[in-house]
């Protein structure tokens, strides 16, 4: 799907074409989110870095729920929680804990999203954490890292931990609070996400028989499953990469169900 400024306003603004496709891959994935359920009223985040050597990077308006969100209406910010430019709204102060901490220490953060649904919930405050319970899950445990319940995430001291925590992973269960994944394109980051969510989705569903019932894989596969993932993959020349075409799919997806997005 092409991506083009509307108008000169944008450019008026000082928005690139750069910063204004960014912000239309980032209000797709609001709009994607809201359509799978994983946003939470006017709470929880989804985070892009804007291009540019000012590490700004831009954020939902505190005030609008996802299915509301359009590329005009993100709110920029600077990593001291400034506002850039002219904005209707605030910022949610937690959003931006959280955010800040992951844009400032990982390059490769471009996206970030971090959810609190029900089933991320769930998972996040099981003793056990994600469980090797099926395919998707053990996909994701060998690069799935934790991080512990420390309050609302109000204390700007509480980013170094998280990020040591997060260390070199893109997925992240918070303990006691939901589900987080980072990427350097929005369709890895959607992808790790989708995944994390569907695998805990999975797992709630999976523990209503009980704990004592269900069927752990068996710890040869999960070590099979280890190694796959950790198999380095050298991209074809000239292809797309399988995260290209999973936000080349799921724009699709946005414009027929969710459109205006690109406003």
């Amino acid at each position: 799907m092409a991506t083009v400024l509307k108008d000169d306003r944008f450019r008026q603004s000082g928005i690139s074409e750069a910063e204004w496709k960014v912000r239309v891959d980032l209000a797709a994935f609001y709009r994607l989110s809201a359509l799978y359920g994983w946003d939470d009223f006017i709470y929880t985040h989804i985070s892009a870095r804007v291009p540019g050597p000012e590490h700004h990077f831009l954020i939902n308006p505190f005030g609008l729920m996802f299915d509301e969100i359009t590329a005009s209406s993100l709110v920029k910010v600077d990593l001291d929680g400034n506002v850039i430019g002219e904005s209707d709204y605030g910022i949610n102060y937690a959003g931006y804990v959280i955010h800040s901490a992951i844009h400032g220490a990982r390059d490769d953060a471009h996206y970030i999203a971090h959810f609190h649904s029900a089933d991320g919930m769930a998972v996040s405050a099981y003793a056990e954490g994600l469980l090797p319970l099926n395919q998707r899950a053990l996909a994701l445990i060998p690069r799935l890292s934790y991080h512990d319940y420390e309050g609302v995430a109000l204390n700007l001291d509480e980013r170094e931990r998280l990020v040591a925590d997060l260390g070199d992973t893109n997925v992240m269960l918070l303990r006691n609070h939901g589900t987080l994944a980072l990427g350097s394109t929005p369709g890895e980051a959607f992808s790790g996400i989708y995944h994390l969510e569907e695998a805990c989705k999975a797992q709630v569903r999976s523990l209503a028989v009980g704990r004592d019932r269900v069927l752990i894989a068996p710890e040869a596969a999960q070590e099979e499953v280890r190694r796959q993932m950790s198999r380095e993959r050298k991209p074809v020349e000239g292809a797309r990469s399988h995260y290209d075409l999973v936000w080349e799919a799921a724009l699709r997806k946005a414009q027929r169900q969710s459109p205006g997005f690109d406003a």
